[in-house]
């Protein structure tokens, strides 16, 4: 990997920058070059798929399991894009995986499962899903004993296995709200935007009721995050990860882990160096495999040290290993696997170091080149060799393709959503974090983050204006962004948008709560605002948008941005009231029009008491409503917004008219109709005409109705709107029969069916 650096302005002063290099192409993975010298290693051998037995930190997202991602390989071409399952019936195939050990506790596991609990040895049926606990250090397998667990389980689950992990990569819960809606969407289930933890986790018990699911939960930080998503269903079963006991939850029994049997700790490192090396000394493999504590995270990071020095012995891994002092203010359990850390960490040159302690920052512990490019400000294809060299010392794991996608295009298998992604393991960033403090000044992780921040912007920027139709403004800037943050049509742009949303969201909670880079934060929810409504429809992505909005009031809040919390503000009220939370709705939009009355802001003021009176009207308080749409008109009256003013006056006539105050609606409808005239409107006028004709209808006056609707006949017939003529033609029937007047009743319903059909003959044959 040839790492090219890449000087950018000082890390305390000036704008972020976010070089975008297309580089020379890059040497073989595992060329190791320093100042552009002769390779001081060789290409390491490939090592079989051996993750099983190491601890990858899954994405903090549902996923359908079927296996866990390889771990340390050879770099490796993407695998082709598949069509989208919500879950994965029990009994597919996936590519085989080697596990090692841990026979003991997958026996155990096993007989717990066939174990008896306590409702049913005293005759009553289990009320709710057995939950079994996978307890261990970060590092110890415990993510890979459930998996193992969990392909070995899945033909007894049809409905499928689905996973989802606890914890954030910095150590943070993840809120049972968020996992909630992740599980959800695996089975397409709808959630509400805004709605609360109980209504989620009580639709996943819902869900679960009726479907016999194997529920894997990893790394959970305590019990309350597990008991909520525990269904009512004995059919299902739930494992749960995590690092000690889960106090609360009935009727559990830990399988705790401690180190892997010698012989299993010996065939991992095999994988790795190869194994001649452990064939001619197994003396020393067994004192390294004790070095390591047995642990398999520990275990992979010393095999990946031999595997990039095929020249070096096992036993000078376990002298280096040896020579290095333990840390003492950490945990014993803790120091065999920041030993190994240290070796492969200290044995890297300083480019590859510097990208490999930066990841500490990669979102949700996901990374791709453009994250590494941007954080150590080297080009997308250096970045992308040193990941795929990282992958062969067991220090990244490449994601499972389904771990972070839903949606993939197979026509395009080039599409920037085929490259690779990389997890990072959740038990090494606590020592990332720990070296990137001691060696990068606070100011240089800042810019790292800054630049990171500005290339995901960029890249949403140029996902949404992919959309844009050829020639408008959004494609010709488009046109001049570099090759590498473009893409190659709008498929590709939502795949790559679809694949990295976890990451993505990740970033933006990250971005908002660092309180340091708000203008970057606020530019980075804009731009995955659009590219979402874009890609997915506002609809669709409500539930996203809602928390995104969410974080633009966080950050106009804490800087005082009346002008933004008032928008903000108005879009969760929106969003609050297509979900039938009205009085929630309500407390937003008066919160909204206090900020855009401090702002001074007219429009937002104006939208306020509009979307008060809305929430009113909702509501069935037809006077406050009535209210509400007064001032919002005197507003926009005052300032001459013609178009407002005749939505307006219609909406004051629609509540006078559910009041019953029908000279109050009409006189509203006929102002209507004289705005829309004056806009030159005449679907409008007609439209308003049709409601006045249907009000003088309730109010008792058939006659007046009769002409009025005429009226509104003639001018929808000059705006050309067949549909809207054909229904007040029908609308014309209707008052004419009433009036004794069926003949002509008649000829109005002729009359509309023969502008329906010949609406429909165009449509057929436009």
């Amino acid at each position: 990997m040839n790492v090219r650096e890449e000087a950018g302005p000082a890390a305390d002063g000036g704008p972020a920058s976010d070089p975008v290099q297309e580089a020379a192409p890059a040497p073989a993975p595992g060329e190791v070059t320093q100042g552009g010298g002769a390779p001081v290693a060789e290409t390491p051998e490939p090592a079989p798929e051996a993750t099983a037995v190491v601890e990858a930190a899954a994405v903090a997202t549902v996923v359908v399991v079927a296996e866990e991602p390889a771990a340390p390989a050879a770099p490796a071409p993407a695998p082709a894009p598949v069509a989208p399952a919500p879950v994965v019936a029990a009994g597919s195939a996936g590519p085989e995986v080697r596990f090692f050990g841990r026979h003991r506790e997958l026996k155990a596991l096993h007989d717990d499962i066939e174990h008896a609990g306590l409702n049913t040895i005293s005759g009553r049926k289990e009320p709710r899903a057995r939950v079994l606990l996978i307890a261990g250090r970060p590092g110890s397998g415990r993510t890979a004993l459930a998996g193992q667990l969990a392909r070995g389980l899945a033909d007894r689950y049809p409905d499928g296995v689905v996973r989802t992990r606890l914890t954030e990569s910095d150590g943070d819960p993840v809120p049972t709200e968020r996992t909630a809606r992740e599980i959800l969407g695996v089975f397409g289930i709808a959630t509400p935007p805004g709605a609360g933890e109980d209504e989620l986790s009580a639709m996943v018990r819902e869900a679960l009721g009726v479907r016999r699911v194997l529920l894997l939960l990893d790394d959970a930080a305590d019990a309350g995050q597990v008991d909520p998503l525990v269904p009512d269903n004995p059919d299902c079963l739930v494992v749960a990860v995590a690092q000690g006991p889960l106090t609360g939850i009935p009727d559990v029994r830990p399988c705790t882990l401690g180190g892997m049997d010698p012989k299993a700790a010996i065939e991992l490192l095999a994988c790795f160096a190869g194994s001649v090396r452990i064939t001619v000394d197994p003396q020393a493999a067994e004192s390294l495999a004790e070095e390591c504590g047995g642990q398999p995270a520990a275990l992979s990071l010393a095999g990946g040290w031999l595997a990039a020095r095929p020249t070096a012995s096992v036993a000078d891994a376990a002298k280096r290993l040896r020579a290095l002092p333990p840390d003492t203010e950490l945990p014993v359990g803790g120091r065999p696997l920041a030993r190994a850390f240290r070796l492969v960490y200290e044995s890297l040159p300083a480019p590859a170091a510097r990208i490999l302690r930066l990841l500490a920052l990669a979102p949700a512990g996901l990374a791709d080149a453009h994250t590494a490019s941007a954080l150590a400000g080297c080009s997308v294809s250096a970045a992308r060799a040193t990941l795929d060299d990282f992958t062969t010392r067991g220090l990244l794991h490449r994601a499972d393709f389904r771990v972070v996608a839903a949606v993939w295009d197979r026509r395009d298998a080039d599409s920037r959503a085929a490259e690779a992604q990389y997890v990072v393991p959740g038990c090494l960033v606590p020592l990332l974090r720990t070296v990137m403090t001691a060696e990068d000044r606070p100011a240089e992780v800042q810019l790292a983050r800054a630049r990171m921040l500005e290339r995901t912007v960029r890249l949403l920027q140029s996902c949404r204006a992919v959309t844009e139709p050829e020639g408008s403004p959004a494609r010709r800037r488009l046109a001049g962004l570099p090759r590498a943050l473009r893409f190659p049509g709008a498929a590709a742009a939502h795949a790559w948008l679809t694949s990295r949303q976890p990451a993505l969201l990740a970033s933006a909670r990250l971005a908002v709560a660092d309180g340091e880079l708000d203008t970057l934060a606020r530019r980075l929810v804009a731009a995955l605002v659009r590219a979402l409504a874009a890609h997915r429809g506002t609809e669709a992505a409500a539930p996203e948008l809602y928390g995104l909005h969410q974080l633009v009031l966080d950050i106009a809040e804490r800087h005082a941005l009346y002008r933004e919390q008032a928008a903000a503000l108005l879009n969760i009220g929106d969003l609050d009231a297509r979900t039938g939370r009205t009085h929630d709705a309500l407390a937003r939009y008066r919160a909204a029009l206090d900020a855009g009355r401090t702002a001074g802001d007219l429009y937002a003021t104006g939208r306020a008491m509009e979307s008060v009176g809305g929430a009113h009207q909702d509501l069935g308080d037809w006077q406050r409503a009535a209210d509400w749409y007064g001032r919002a008109l005197s507003q926009r009256l005052s300032r001459g917004e013609r178009a407002d003013e005749a939505r307006l006056y219609g909406r004051l006539g629609t509540v006078h008219t559910y009041a019953g105050r029908y000279g109050e609606a009409l006189r509203n409808w006929r102002a209507a109709a004289a705005v829309h005239r004056r806009l030159q409107d005449l679907e409008g006028q007609a439209r308003a005409l049709s409601e006045a004709a249907r009000v003088q209808e309730y109010a008792g006056r058939p006659h007046e109705s009769l002409r009025t609707c005429q009226e509104a006949v003639e001018w929808a017939r000059q705006a050309g709107d067949v549909r809207l003529q054909a229904a007040l033609q029908l609308r014309l029937a209707d008052t004419l029969d009433r009036l004794g007047d069926p003949t002509a009743a008649g000829l109005h319903r002729a009359a509309a069916d023969r502008l329906l059909e010949t609406e429909g003959k165009h449509l057929r044959n436009p």
